[in-house]
Order: structure tokens, then sequence, then C-alpha cells
């Protein structure tokens, strides 16, 4: 867990992403349109990707990614940020975490 923990450490979103990945950029769409400026990591161009894929796996991601973490926290996958989104929970989630302040 460590390369994933100092990835996420003190940035209020971090989404791990495949460059290819249609639902990767569904979710970064999403987020970008609140505002947020994500840090975003393609684990499909990032020299350790083979390593965060296999962190994220052990702490129970269910879809290799989009994987999705708002102020420091796991948030899990594209079925999760959309069911916060549709239950006006994610702006608020955002605005927690200092991602956004309007």
């Amino acid at each position: 867990m460590t390369m994933v923990t100092t990835l996420v450490a003190e940035k209020p979103v971090v989404i791990f992403s495949k460059s290819t990945c249609c639902m990767s950029h569904t979710v970064k769409t999403l987020i970008y349109s609140f505002g947020a400026n994500p840090t975003v990591y393609e684990i499909d161009e990032h020299p350790n990707g083979q390593q965060i894929e296999t962190e994220l796996k052990a702490l129970g991601c269910k879809t290799k990614v989009p994987v999705i973490f708002i102020g420091q926290e796991l948030i899990g996958g594209p079925n999760e940020i959309m069911t916060l989104h549709l239950k006006d929970k994610l702006v608020k989630l955002l605005k927690k975490a200092n991602a956004i302040w309007v």
C-alpha cells in the first residue's frame, strides 16, 4: 500500500486511470465539470503501474480502473462515483476535501 498511500497523500482528488479506458474518461470529465482539478495517474503509462494495480486490488477495489480517492479516502470505481452524483453527495464530498469551493 506504500505506493498508493504516497500518491494519494495530501491531494484532494486522485484518479487512477488508464489512458484507453472510456469509463476513466467519463469519470474524469464528471469531476472536471465541477471545477475540481484531480491528480490523475495513468497507470498504463506509469513506471510502477503494475505495483499500483496490485495495491489497489489489495485495498479491495472491485474494478481495475478508474479508482477514485477523495480526501485521501477510497471512494471506489465508476459505479460508486455515479451513485454519489445521482444522490447529490459527490459535490459535498468534493467540497469537504477542498477540491472545490462553490
